[in-house]
């Protein structure tokens, strides 16, 4: 059973390599290289290739590689330029076969083809790439990348003469070696320098690592395609698939990271596994062929043997919460949602399929992101304008309406204006609820604003009747009388109808009928002794159940007509205004003889029709409509209050609520936990702009006793004592635990402080005031040196 362990040799290494049956493994640097054996708990150094009489720059190794066939054979890349083989069966003390010198500066890479043991090719810091043939002993082929340096070079698994190079310039070149002369294919994978590549054992895979802190995975079945990327917090320098799991892949980096990273490609920014035993940057990885064993070598000098069972997941110790914040003040926030549910599903899932091993799982980290954006200086200039300027008291209501009305629609709050207008047209009445009777019992057009014609209805009890003889419950006056003319005798003089009045033309035409215990004014009829226009009058139920009174012809011409309205008048109109021509054959009744004629409601119960006839073809005819019912704005006013307040804009749900006054006694829909919680938080938005005033304002006009208390809370600030960190509740400068009288020590004058002490916000430094005002008459930061500009005001 393999185990984590370590040997620790006397130089850093820069690449290690095992054998073909995963025995030995070989560790290459510039002051080390060794051969050791891989035994069940430790390594035993079977061979130490940096022996001789002439330890050259040869030894000098920046990679190091195993033929994959012949297992005598080892082949590194020297920092003089050399390529140089070994052979492990030589009998000498020397293991050095071959050198060659075919490159003019620095080899980075070396690679065996897997399957023909006698070829070998490197790359090289002159920016080409040769082929050596080691049945010849001589590079058969040459390959220019046209690039400054070659970092890697790897033959390829799937086809018998293809092999990658990666560049400084972050480009990947795929070669033939059949055709030297130039690539098959090119293109450009990294923003940076790319160090390393390896092909995935199973499918038409490469990945490359970059500077760029990514590792990249492209497709090469027919043109590159990138399949995945890795982020990293560090360059990667050495990558390495692992075996017998398609999407894992582990890497190194160049600095900062010291730990090796398995990653599984699906999931780009948390490593499956970390393995963390590394003092220092890894400089190599190589699989030991079972995907749960790995050997690694570090800047640190130590050879590592690893067992994933050892691996840290930091899926694990990832925090499902965090915060950011960005130059415009928006905030995004995430954290842990649905934990119970995750892991009830969890327990399902392992009920219905086996469970996999743990070192193959993912770990589970559910959050949710919400992102919270910040006000534009826009909205909180109108925010200050509207606080400042809103009138919530101390005038009539219909005023206090409009002038909010024009505030908000100068700050271009359109929406905000059309409220405070509808809120004045709902509650603006002479008792200031909507839909209420006057104390006569009558509603008027006047009193709600709502376009309602000037005709006054009965009171909610039932309409008074109007009868040929005047009107109902004893009230003697005519139906045409009243007005301001009366005279004593109930009748009106032509003098008086020609009497000036304040009322508009239209107004004047338009006229008022009254019911019950109202009249006509003055001016709408006129009957003499002259010729009489000719007058149609009709009364038709409205949209609204209200009466409606059309007149055909303007005003009456005439002399003056005294009426007694106790004595009985003919108020039959004439059926034609002029006089016939001819006989009308047809003999048909007119339409206003029939009995249902003019009653659209016959089995209204509320309402009976009566006519005031005295002939068969009258025209004049009235209905008694029926009940008017009271209408209850509230849950409108409740809905538009809510629909601010989810939008943020409490303000002006706080405002209407404060200038409705007792009338926000009617909304019963809206509960007082959500009422005291609009003005907790609009109290706390004016607190946060320094708008103490308004809030100071609003806290007075509140209804809420938890919020009407707020200003009468203690303002008390009590310190502590810079010793024991006790509140200094007797005096200001005296602990009663310690007994330390230099709590309170002024940083001018380093004096007690035994009267009033006054300090800044910020640092938590103060002294004397008056010491304080002539410090700052001259200076900006703060007395003690702390450094901090202090805001004295």
């Amino acid at each position: 059973m393999s185990r984590t362990m370590f040997i620790t040799q006397e130089g850093p290494a820069n690449a290690l390599a095992l054998n073909k049956d995963y025995s030995q493994v070989v560790i290459a640097g510039r002051n080390v290289f060794k051969v050791f054996s891989i035994e069940d708990d430790e390594f035993v150094e079977s061979c130490n290739l940096r022996v001789g009489k002439n330890l050259n720059l040869n030894f000098s190794c920046n990679d190091v590689a195993w033929n994959t066939v012949e297992d005598n054979l080892l082949a590194t890349a020297a920092t003089n330029g050399a390529v140089v083989l070994w052979n492990l069966n030589r009998p000498s003390r020397s293991k050095q076969e071959h050198v060659f010198v075919d490159h003019k500066r620095t080899v980075n890479k070396v690679s065996f083809h897997t399957t023909e043991p006698t070829w070998l090719i490197s790359g090289s810091q002159d920016g080409t790439m040769k082929c050596f043939d080691l049945r010849t002993r001589e590079a058969t082929r040459t390959f220019y990348s046209n690039t400054e340096s070659v970092r890697d070079v790897q033959f390829s698994p799937h086809l018998h003469h293809a092999f990658a190079a990666v560049s400084e310039n972050g480009n990947v070149q795929l070669w033939d070696l059949r055709k030297h002369d130039r690539c098959y294919h090119q293109f450009t994978a990294h923003s940076g320098p790319v160090f390393s590549c390896d092909w995935h054992p199973e499918v038409a895979w490469l990945a490359t690592a970059s500077r760029d802190k990514t590792i990249k995975v492209w497709d090469l079945t027919n043109k590159p395609v990138l399949e995945y990327t890795i982020n990293t917090i560090a360059s990667v320098g050495r990558i390495k698939w692992r075996p017998q799991r398609k999407y894992h892949i582990a890497s190194c980096a160049l600095v900062v990271d010291c730990s090796i990273n398995v990653w599984d490609v699906r999931r780009p920014y948390i490593p499956f596994a970390a393995f963390n035993e590394h003092r220092d940057v890894a400089t190599g990885v190589a699989w030991r062929g079972d995907p749960h064993v790995f050997l690694s070598t570090s800047r640190d000098c130590t050879l590592y043997q690893h067992v994933f069972q050892d691996a840290s997941r930091p899926a694990n110790k990832a925090n499902p919460q965090g915060i950011s914040l960005n130059s415009k003040g928006d905030v995004t926030y995430a954290c842990r949602v649905n934990v119970n549910q995750s892991r009830s599903s969890a327990k399902f899932s392992g009920i219905l399929r086996k469970t996999p091993l743990h070192s193959e799982q993912f770990c589970q980290a559910t959050s949710a992101v919400n992102r919270f954006l910040c006000k534009s200086v826009r909205e909180t200039k109108c925010f200050h304008e509207c606080a400042r300027r809103y009138i919530l008291t101390g005038r009539p209501f219909a005023e206090i309406c409009d002038h909010n009305a024009t505030v908000a629609k100068d700050l271009n709050k359109q929406h905000v204006s059309l409220v405070w207008s509808i809120v004045k047209t709902l509650y603006s009445t002479k008792l200031g609820d909507f839909g209420q009777q006057t104390p006569s019992g009558n509603v008027s057009r006047e009193e709600t604003g709502l376009g309602v014609p000037q005709t006054v209805l009965g009171n909610s009890t039932g309409a008074e009747v109007i009868s040929g003889t005047g009107v109902g419950d004893g009230d003697q006056r005519s139906l045409l009388g009243g007005g301001g003319g009366e005279t004593p005798g109930g009748q009106m003089s032509a003098g008086e109808d020609e009497t000036e009045t304040d009322e508009t033309p239209e107004q004047h035409l338009n006229g008022r009928i009254g019911l019950g215990n109202l009249s006509i004014p003055q001016g709408d009829f006129f009957f003499g002794d002259g010729e009489m226009d000719p007058l149609s009058v009709d009364f038709d139920r409205m949209n609204n159940g209200m009466m409606g009174l059309s007149l055909s012809n303007g005003l009456l011409g005439g002399s003056h007509l005294m009426m007694d309205t106790q004595s009985q008048q003919d108020w039959t109109l004439p059926s034609e205004a002029f006089p016939l021509r001819h006989e009308i054959q047809d003999r048909s009744p007119p339409p206003e003889q029939f009995p249902n004629h003019g009653s659209p409601d016959l089995n209204d119960h509320d309402s009976q029709p009566v006519t005031l006839e005295d002939q068969p073809t009258s025209l004049l005819s009235v209905t008694v409509l029926p009940r008017l019912g009271v209408w209850d704005p509230s849950h409108i006013m409740v809905e538009m209050l809510k629909h601010h307040a989810s939008l943020g804009d409490v303000q002006t749900s706080v405002s209407v609520l404060l200038a409705l006054g007792d009338r926000r006694r009617s909304l019963t829909m809206l509960d007082e936990a959500t009422q005291e919680h609009w003005l907790l938080g609009y109290l706390d938005t004016l607190a946060r702009h320094r708008l103490w005033e308004v809030g100071t304002q609003v806290i007075q006009l509140a209804w809420i006793p938890s919020v009407m208390q707020l200003n009468q809370q203690s303002t008390t600030v009590y310190t502590s004592c810079g010793r024991c960190s006790k509140l200094l509740q007797r005096t200001g400068w005296l602990c009663d635990r310690c007994h330390c009288s230099e709590c309170a020590v002024c940083s001018v004058c380093h004096q007690v402080v035994r009267g009033l002490y006054a300090w800044c916000q910020g640092c938590s430094h103060g002294g004397h005031l008056a010491h304080l005002q002539e410090w700052w008459e001259t200076n900006k930061q703060c007395p003690t040196g702390c450094g901090h500009i202090c805001e004295y005001s």
